[in-house]
């Protein structure tokens, strides 16, 4: 018996070993089109075959690059910014090229995806808002003209029915991102507006943190932990019932979006896709090599960010969290771990 046993775990081992033989990526937040997928990476967005294989850079700019967005048609890909000192709403080709800068607001805009007809972004903006809490979803023109807000008092995550009449959002931010199984009163549930009059219709839920819509034909699917870890679920927009497309009992999906056929979504730093008529799920292997000096361990000023610390038994070191400025959706925060008198960044 003790034979079978250190054989098992000699199996076990081995197997995690090689499991690990690779270089762990956190890619965050992907999108997709037809034939490739957009994702963030080290502060800046990347892009790689919808198969897999070595990443491309397609962003390198100064601060963060995120929540890319394919627009309907493929070509054109919009995201959250921040080249010119203030966090606002771009687009660049797919292509690659120069980003163009489409809000120009001093408040903080972020982007929640696009019209149907790929005329038009959809992003968050505080601009009406009477608190810094909340924020109101708009609509822009990619040529830049003035935006409309929707008929919404609130609004943080979108996304539209096929025929742009209605549209699945999230009316309150997401409190605490990073909690298990969090059960306050700041848990967001999705809702669907009837935009010619505002009229609400309330996917059904328990006080589960429901949020990341996607509408596709009669379905609206999302990511919520109503069952557990964070998952797919399906809500039937004929049916009205609500029912578990993934399940899992690994660790959280963290975020989603629609492409030709399929739903890219993340998990523990990886990308998948699920194909929406086999039901079917493949990882998609991804490589990145690149200077990455994003990731580089460097020394930065941080004391006036620092929200969190404690010192080593020994008194020798320092672990401490530091905050970076709020960038919709959520926070963006890093580790330092330092001797007391060094702000060197870890990861």
């Amino acid at each position: 018996m003790k034979r079978v046993l250190l054989a098992i775990c000699t199996v076990l081992l081995s197997s995690v070993a090689l499991a690990q033989t690779g270089p762990a990526l956190l890619m965050r937040n992907p999108t997709l089109s037809r034939t490739d997928i957009v994702f963030s990476y080290a502060g800046d967005l990347w892009i790689v075959s919808r198969e897999g294989g070595e990443a491309t850079r397609l962003t390198s700019g100064t601060g963060n690059e995120a929540g890319a967005t394919f627009s309907p048609d493929g070509q054109t890909i919009a995201f959250t910014g921040e080249y010119d000192g203030n966090v606002d709403v771009y687009t660049v080709p797919a292509t690659g090229g120069v980003p163009k800068r489409l809000t120009f607001h001093p408040g903080n805009d972020g982007i929640a995806g696009w019209t149907p007809d790929g005329k038009r972004v959809l992003f968050v903006s505080g601009r009406d808002s009477d608190s810094t809490r909340y924020g109101r979803l708009f609509t822009m023109a990619v040529d830049g003209t003035f935006p409309e807000a929707l008929p919404l008092p609130m609004g943080f995550e979108g996304a539209y029915s096929p025929d742009g009449k209605r549209i699945a959002y999230v009316p309150i931010p997401r409190g605490f991102a990073a909690w298990k199984r969090y059960r306050g009163g700041m848990t967001t549930p999705i809702w669907i507006a009837n935009l010619a009059d505002s009229v609400i219709e309330k996917i059904p839920r328990e006080n589960s943190n429901d949020f990341n819509p996607i509408w596709v034909e009669n379905r609206v699917y999302f990511l919520s932990d109503r069952n557990g870890p964070i998952t797919l679920f399906a809500y039937d927009t004929g049916t009205k019932k609500v029912t578990e497309v993934l399940p899992n009992r690994a660790l959280d999906i963290k975020s989603a979006s629609l492409g030709p056929d399929a739903i890219v979504y993340e998990q523990f730093g990886s990308l998948n896709l699920f194909d929406l008529k086999s039901g079917k799920i493949r990882k998609v292997n991804v490589t990145i090599n690149a200077d990455q000096l994003a990731v580089r361990p460097r020394y930065e000023k941080v004391g006036n960010r620092i929200s969190w610390g404690a010192i080593s038994p020994t008194g020798a070191r320092a672990i401490s969290a530091a905050f970076w400025p709020g960038y919709p959706p959520g926070h963006w925060h890093k580790r330092f771990s330092a001797r007391p008198s060094e702000n060197r960044v870890q990861s």
